[in-house]
């Protein structure tokens, strides 16, 4: 694993734009000089490293679905923060095998031993566009003998063939939230993705989906029953909305993409829970969730956070932490292992899973400590 520069592509803003790159400026703050969609450098592996880390993360995705059966049957839905009424539902979510597409593990590497797990986004996982269609179009223009760790596209749409859906035309939902525009191109690509599989698709916003009290069936503007919902909207939002008890009782009458037992994989509570059961995993970093416990340095990370927000780093050389709103309900407190230096900026690799398989890489870069919305991605490539 190398950082090296790189020469930006002429127009290289206009490029990834009409390449569905649409928001890389909405959703980058405004004050940095840096963009988020940085290619004047990238990382280079080689071969051997990819397949490697491949056979990583569909280790660590089996360890979470194994996490996942241990919490559903041991009943510990209370350490996740799960409203109990939810609870009976998304045990039969489990237990039924409701159908999931993708999702993504935040891992730490330097290149020099193995991955180390961060957080797995297994229900709402962004950078999707950037990571399976920007970068490789990057690569076939700046280098086009090379190849890249990125079978996204292919392995979405056989997913999408792969699933048991019901009839009807399947839904993709965004948010009038979104002020950015990232959810919008996020799922656009995603359905975009499921049209090449053959399904017919509708997009619509979550706003304006509505409720047929005669029927008991979520419709969309056309009245049109909603059986397949694709959003990014989370579940732990979505069952705290007047609608909620509807939403999570439709789970045996709709295909929900993410399904509602992602509860348990997109909750930070994964980490302590996954450390129990596989103590001293080389891809594991120690996690707890009645405190730090004898950790020298440790960083406390809420339940349900986002992009870094309310952290807090607590080691011998003093402590930081990020401003944010989460945290009410419940803190994990994980091993703090600062992410590896490659010329003052420190990466996150981004491993996605469709399915059950490894299926590509994005990176986000920091100057801090930790990856929130200031970050930037940059590419990847393969080297003999």
């Amino acid at each position: 694993m190398r950082r090296q520069a790189s020469t930006p592509r002429d127009g290289w803003e206009k490029t990834i734009e009409a390449q569905g790159l649409a928001y890389h400026r909405s959703a980058h703050p405004v004050h940095l000089t840096r963009p988020y969609w940085d290619e004047s450098v990238h990382y280079t592996f080689t071969m051997e490293e990819v397949l490697d880390l491949e056979g990583q993360v569909e280790e660590l995705h089996g360890m979470c679905l194994e996490a996942v059966a241990h919490v559903v049957e041991s009943g510990r839905h209370r350490d996740f923060a799960i409203p109990e009424w939810a609870v009976p539902e998304v045990t039969e979510s489990w237990r039924r095998g409701d159908p999931h597409v993708y999702g993504r593990f935040d891992l730490r590497y330097d290149g020099t031993g193995p991955a180390k797990l961060l957080e797995y986004n297994a229900d709402t996982p962004t950078s999707l566009v950037e990571s399976s269609l920007i970068q490789w179009f990057w690569l076939k223009d700046a280098y086009p003998g090379d190849d890249q760790w990125n079978c996204l596209h292919e392995r979405l749409v056989d997913r999408w063939r792969e699933l048991p859906l019901q009839s009807g035309p399947a839904h993709f939902a965004w948010t009038n939230m979104d002020e950015t525009g990232e959810e919008v191109m996020t799922l656009g690509y995603l359905q975009e993705t499921a049209q090449q599989a053959g399904l017919t698709t509708v997009a619509v916003a979550m706003e304006d989906i509505g409720w047929d009290s005669r029927t008991l069936r979520f419709v969309d503007m056309e009245q049109r029953v909603i059986r397949t919902l694709c959003k990014l909207y989370p579940w732990e939002w979505a069952v705290a909305d007047p609608f909620g008890p509807q939403a999570v009782a439709q789970q045996v009458s709709m295909t929900w993409v993410e399904p509602l037992w992602k509860m348990l994989l997109s909750n930070k509570a994964l980490l302590a829970v996954l450390w129990e059961m596989y103590p001293g995993h080389p891809n594991l970093l120690p996690a707890y969730l009645d405190g730090p416990r004898d950790l020298p340095a440790h960083i406390e990370k809420p339940l349900l956070g986002r992009e870094g927000a309310s952290m807090r780093i607590v080691s011998p050389e003093g402590i930081q932490r990020t401003e944010g709103d989460y945290g009410a309900e419940g803190y994990v407190y994980q091993e703090f292992r600062a992410l590896p230096d490659f010329d003052g900026w420190r990466p996150v690799l981004g491993a996605w899973v469709v399915g059950d398989e490894a299926a590509g890489l994005g990176i986000r870069e920091t100057s801090g400590l930790i990856t929130d919305d200031s970050s930037s991605f940059v590419p990847h490539r393969i080297v003999p």
